[in-house]
């Protein structure tokens, strides 16, 4: 179930970082804030370490487990607040590591403040799902986990998982179509309801608007044929009609259960939305 996920890493993290704030833990968060070459983690990417505990994870091996040291240290030595320290760590083999690169580390103690001025990362992307039946509530399972922006439409009500994580929002409501007009530019859309009329109204609307970053369709290809022929007789470009996706999904992920098209559909998006992020 949805409700169970908790929203994405970051959000977790930040999360757990509040509950022990609240709880009087004292813990240091650790911060990758300089990256050179090839690393384990991107720039931005946290873990909390207190006493006893860990939280999040800055790549795992040797790196993670000095720095987890280091915070350590930095506990004992201060029980009150205390300056960020940085140290830089080339990831070769003193580290036991074979990633050539160069990380910098902030470690900085859990305060209120630095809660208050959290800097989260860009979504990957913005997406609209359309379509909350099984396949749709697979991919929004998948969502949940990710560092994205959803916004989630269906006529219905009750389709929708309760308490959803704050970075997916749903919608319902009697014209879903409408919504397509909202989304910002380069938006991603998912179109996956239970009627191909919904289908091909909302498949329209965001082809018409013309700025989409990805339109991914579910159905066969036979279902793409028909499609095609009826925007086509609508006046719908051709060069835009080549950018559909329909079928949706990496190719050679084989299988029809929603959860299988679930990881096929956001693997793709996540690929499409990394190569329009290095364009």
């Amino acid at each position: 179930m949805l409700e169970t996920l908790g929203g994405s890493l970051d959000q977790r993290l930040l999360s757990t970082a509040r509950h022990w704030a609240a709880q009087g833990v004292p813990a240091i968060v650790i911060e990758v804030t300089r990256t050179q070459g090839s690393v384990p983690r991107e720039t931005g990417t946290r873990m909390l370490v207190s006493r006893e505990d860990v939280a999040g994870t800055i790549g795992g091996g040797h790196l993670e487990w000095q720095a987890m040291a280091v915070a350590r240290e930095l506990l004992v030595a201060s029980s009150g607040a205390s300056s960020p320290q940085t140290q830089r760590y080339p990831l070769g083999p003193s580290l036991g590591q074979c990633c050539g690169g160069v990380v910098e580390l902030k470690f900085e103690r859990l305060t209120p403040a630095l809660m208050q001025d959290w800097q989260r990362p860009p979504p990957r992307f913005h997406l609209q799902l359309y379509g909350a039946g099984h396949v749709g509530r697979a991919i929004g399972h998948l969502l949940a986990t990710l560092n994205v922006q959803v916004l989630w439409v269906d006529e219905r009500e009750s389709a929708f998982p309760s308490n959803l994580p704050e970075h997916i929002r749903a919608l319902a409501v009697d014209a879903p179509e409408a919504e397509v007009q909202q989304a910002p530019v380069g938006a991603f859309y998912l179109v996956v309801t239970h009627q191909h009329a919904l289908d091909l109204r909302i498949t329209e609307a965001i082809l018409r608007r013309g700025d989409f970053g990805y339109l991914g369709l579910i159905g066969s290809a036979t279902k793409r044929a028909r499609f095609v022929h009826q925007l086509e007789a609508r006046g719908v470009s051709s060069a835009l009609l080549q950018r559909l996706v329909c079928p949706i999904g990496l190719p050679g992920i084989d299988g029809k259960e929603p959860e299988v098209i679930a990881v096929g559909v956001v693997g793709q998006m996540l690929l499409h939305g990394g190569a329009a992020s290095s364009n």
